[in-house]
């Protein structure tokens, strides 16, 4: 769907000042790196313009830092992730500590992963290139998808160590 003009500056804007979770982000994300999934970043769709966006499998995967903590901000997020839903967009809202840190990073790649539907790489490098729509998986089966709770949650186990100042 075509972004209005200004959407398309403010995006061009947005990926020369991106934030340090969505650099370390994107080094994980761009060139396929990721279970063959194709993503852009900084996107423009309609009004709105999406950290990372996966055209295949239909998902923006959104960075959220202390700015989306607020009520107005979290008002704001609703609206847009029920504009996405109803284009027919996907929204996996990962929290910016869970990408700063090394240990819980791979449980937000993974999570990435299988909210795409994609088979699981184990993250060892570079898959084999693949085309074509990759299927999205069941509601039941990517419960993260919409939520920003701390992925230890999702997948089980001790909540990592707090870190003071991120």
């Amino acid at each position: 769907m075509r972004a209005p003009e200004r959407t398309f500056v403010r995006a061009q804007s947005l990926r020369r000042s991106m934030s340090l979770p969505e650099v370390i982000l994107w080094q994980h994300l761009r060139g396929q790196r990721l279970g063959g999934l194709r993503f852009r970043r900084q996107h423009p769709v309609g009004p709105y313009v999406l950290d990372f966006y996966c055209a295949a499998a239909g998902l923006a995967v959104e960075v959220d830092g202390r700015s989306h903590e607020s009520r107005e901000r979290a008002r704001h997020d609703a609206a847009r992730a029920a504009w996405l839903a109803e284009h027919g967009i996907r929204q996996l809202r990962l929290p910016a500590p869970d990408i700063l840190d090394p240990a819980r990073r791979v449980f937000a790649l993974e999570a990435i992963v299988l909210a795409a539907g994609a088979p699981s790489t184990g993250f060892a490098g570079p898959p084999p290139r693949k085309r074509g729509r990759i299927a999205p998986p069941p509601p039941s089966a990517v419960p993260s998808v919409g939520m920003t709770a701390p992925l230890h949650r999702l997948f089980g186990g001790p909540p990592p160590p707090r870190c003071g100042g991120v």
